[in-house]
C-alpha cells in the first residue's frame, strides 16, 4: 500500500519507514508528488494533523498520513506544543534543530521544574473527504536536561531525559529509541488501526 507522508522532514521519514514496514506501506514524501506545505492554523495536534493529511491526500489522490509532534514544557504551560519546529524564531534565531534546542535551555535557566512530554499525533485519510480519519496519539514524559546529550535522532532529542533509562533520545540506539519515543507508541497503536480498519483480511507478518 502506498501512503504520501504529509511532511518532508527527513527524521520522521526514516522512524515511520522503519516502524510501518511491518504492514508493507511504502511511504512518499509529499515533495517527491510535488506537494507544497498544508497551512497549521490551529492550536493543537490532532487539528493540525488532519489539516495536513486532507491536504496532501487532495493534491496526490492517496492515501496519506501526517504527523503532528512537539514537545510540551510543564513550566511553560504546555508550550511550545504545535509551535515547536518554529520555537527559536521567536527569540530571534533561525529556524533549526540546534537553535531550537539553544532557545530552549535559555528559557529554562534558573527554572527548577524540568518536566516536559513529547507528543505525537498520526492521522491517516483514505481520501481527502474521509469521515473517519485514524488518529493515534503517542505521549512520552519526562524532563529537558541542562545541556545537550547524544548525537542520535533530531529536534529535541538531545535535552529530553527518559528517566526509565537514565539518557535523552538522542542516547538511545534507533530501534530503542523508536520503541519507546511518543512517535513509536503512536505508530503502534496506527499500525493497529490499519489492520482493524483498512486490512482487515490481511494476516499479520
Amino acid at each position: 500500500m502506498k501512503l504520501v507522508l504529509a511532511s518532508n522532514n527527513r527524521g520522521k521519514l526514516a522512524e515511520l519507514q522503519a516502524m510501518l514496514a511491518p504492514l508493507g506501506v511504502e511511504l512518499i514524501p509529499q515533495a517527491e508528488l510535488g506537494v507544497g506545505e498544508a497551512e497549521e492554523p490551529f492550536h493543537t495536534f490532532v487539528e493540525n494533523a488532519l489539516a495536513k493529511a486532507r491536504f496532501a491526500s487532495a493534491h496526490t489522490g492517496l492515501p496519506a498520513l501526517a504527523d503532528d509532534a512537539g514537545l510540551c514544557v510543564e513550566a511553560f504551560g504546555g508550550l511550545p506544543g504545535v509551535q515547536t519546529a518554529h520555537y527559536a524564531t521567536q527569540f530571534g534565531y533561525e529556524k533549526s534543530d540546534a537553535n531550537n534546542v539553544h532557545a530552549l535551555l535559555e528559557q529554562l535557566a534558573g527554572i527548577e521544574n524540568r518536566r516536559a512530554a513529547m507528543v505525537s499525533t498520526l492521522v491517516a485519510v483514505r481520501s481527502p473527504q474521509d469521515p473517519e480519519p485514524l488518529i493515534a496519539v503517542g505521549r512520552v514524559s519526562g524532563e529537558i536536561t541542562r545541556e545537550p546529550r547524544g548525537a542520535g535522532g533530531f529536534g529535541f532529542d538531545p535535552v529530553m531525559l527518559l528517566p526509565a533509562f537514565g539518557k535523552t533520545f538522542a542516547e538511545l540506539p534507533a530501534e530503542v529509541k523508536n520503541a519507546h519515543s511518543h512517535r513509536g507508541r503512536a505508530t503502534a497503536q496506527m499500525l493497529e488501526l490499519m489492520r482493524e480498519h483498512w486490512l482487515p483480511d490481511r494476516s499479520e507478518t
